[in-house]
This record gives C-alpha cells, structure tokens and sequence, in this order.
C-alpha cells in the first residue's frame, strides 16, 4: 500500500508545478505528518523532491524531474475511455481505475497542457440518468461488471416480466449498456445475442471459465438494431388524431418521437383550417390515453370509438370543473 502512495505522490508532483502538504494529504487520503515522511523517504530514494517552507510553500520535484511510471494498465487504458460518465464509473466499482488513468495521463503532458484534463471537465459532463430516475444502481452490476470485462462464463437467476418468476440463465456477456439511467446486458444464450435488464437479475455468480468473442460483434450497432426492434415491437395498436399545428409540435414531446415524426410525414395535406390528420402507432390504447390526454385542445381523437368515447367524456368532467 506504501509503495503505491509514492508512486501515486510522485505522479502528483510531475502533474502540477507544486502542491502543499494539505492538498497531497486530500488527494492520498493521509494525514500531512505521513506526506512528510513520504517525501523523505523520496529523497532518500534519489527523487528530487523540494519542500518550500512558509505560508505560500508546498512540495514539488526539482530539474523537471519525470518519472517513467506513467504505463498505463489494461484496465486502466479501457476504463479512461468512459471517463467522461462518471456515475456509470462508480456504479461498475471502476471508479478507482479510472482516477489512477486520468493521474498517469496527466503526469505524461507536457507543461503547457496539463490543465486539459481540468479544462475539459469544467466545460463537459455527461449527466446519463434520466430525470427521477432512482439513485440506487444495481447490486449485481459491479458483478456483472466484472465479468464483461474478463470474459467470463455467467451463471445467473433472471426474472422474467410476463411470469414473474426466475429462470436460470447460462450467459457469456459481451457488454453493458446504460440507457435513460436502466442497465442492460447484451449476453450470448446458447446461439442467440439476448438483452437482459440488470436489475432483474436476482443473482449471478462468474465462473472461472472464459468464452471466446466472436470477432465480429459490434456492441453498438447491436444495441442500435435491438433498441430500434423493441420500439417498433410494442407499438402494436393505431390511433387516427386531427393535430393542429401546435399539436403537430408537441406530439413528439407526449409519445415515441419516431412514430410522431413518421406519422406527420405520412399524412396527407392540411384541412382548411390547419389540422393535420395523422395514424399513430402506439404502445396500447390505455397508454395512449395517458399520452394524448396532454395534448389538450391541440389533438381531437377521432378513433377508435371506444377511445374516442373515452376523451370525451374526460373532456366533459374537464368542462364541468371550469363552468
């Protein structure tokens, strides 16, 4: 764990012109009585380390002194590339990893571009939840984690939505993505590529067995195919509305933006008075009651009756409230 410190004190020092024993203790999570002997036993060991004393002093390295501790790791070089989602870092436990990566990278630039890394950050974040999201990630993700990035075989229990009930599950998980703050895995079953909602696994366990990547898997254009899939599966009914030309605006904003945008595109010329007729795909009937009721007065349903039936007696109790 010492021999760790120093390297990490060193690589510090290299990062920045000087720091004082206060800052070196933060960033060590030590006392500064520690920092101090670990700068002496530097010294000792042939790295130039200087104390300035008084009020402005601090610790620095003396004659640019550059240590060649810089490599980075396998894991360190994977993770410096998801740096920039710092909340998906932590959820995997590779937050760790990552800090030691952005430290080695620093130490390695040159003076004058070593305030990148804190330039970019104050100018760029990622924020990947969506709002009112929970907070609290998956238990088994760092799990899961882990054995996405070693290759190993997963043995997992995985509850099914329809059922309700667990199903065991033999898995080589080839990635992990994070969507609108939900974690999904894209896995091999057998001969077929799955996706699995991480928070339904109700427990996993990594063997020791590594499986073989096939070589042409392209986890983004996988997730791209399947996620565009779900969106078309689930929008299994149709609804036909007369839009006005803010209706026409909003209805991206209440329902699936690419059915919206579709469904205006389809449709024919506007009426005289600037309504537009379109057929909706939607998810059900029930849903889209939901969605199309905060249109308000810039959407009128025109079928299917039964739906129709019902805005308007929910248009009716809305008038009664305002009579």
């Amino acid at each position: 764990m010492r021999a760790a410190r120093l390297i990490k004190l060193v690589l510090l020092l290299q990062s920045r012109p000087s720091m004082t024993g206060g800052e070196l203790a933060r960033h060590l999570e030590v006392s500064e009585r520690t920092v101090a002997r670990d700068v002496l036993a530097l010294s000792e060991a042939g790295v130039p380390v200087y104390a300035d004393r008084g009020r402005t002093g601090g610790y620095r390295l003396v004659g640019g002194y550059r240590t060649r501790l810089t490599g980075l790791g396998r894991t360190e070089a994977e993770v410096l590339f998801l740096s920039g989602v710092p909340s998906a870092l932590r959820e995997m436990g590779l937050a760790d990893a990552a800090s030691a990566a952005r430290l080695k990278v620093s130490a390695a630039l040159l003076p004058e571009l070593r305030d990148a890394p804190s330039s970019a950050a104050q100018r760029f974040h990622l924020d990947a939840p969506g709002w009112w999201q929970p907070a609290e990630p998956p238990a088994l993700l760092p799990m899961i984690a882990d054995a996405v990035w070693d290759d190993r075989r997963l043995t997992a229990r995985y509850r099914r939505k329809d059922t309700g009930t667990d199903a065991e599950r033999e898995l080589e998980p080839y990635g992990l993505v994070l969507k609108a703050g939900v974690w999904y895995l894209a896995a091999r079953a057998g001969d077929d590529f799955r996706v699995y909602r991480v928070d339904r696994f109700t427990a996993a366990a990594v063997g020791e067995e590594r499986f073989r990547r096939m070589d042409d898997f392209d986890l983004p254009a996988f997730w791209e195919e399947r996620a565009a899939g779900f969106a078309r599966s689930i929008l299994r009914d149709r609804v036909e509305l007369r839009l006005t030309p803010e209706g026409v605006r909003r209805l991206p904003h209440v329902t699936d933006p690419a059915a919206a945008r579709e469904a205006v595109g389809a449709a024919p010329p506007p009426d005289g008075q600037g309504r537009v007729t379109v057929t909706l795909p939607v998810e059900s009937l029930d849903v889209a009651y939901e969605q199309l009721l905060a249109l308000g007065p810039e959407a009128e349903l025109l079928g299917p009756p039964p739906l129709r039936e019902r805005f308007a007696r929910a248009a009716a109790r809305s008038a009664a409230l305002y009579r």
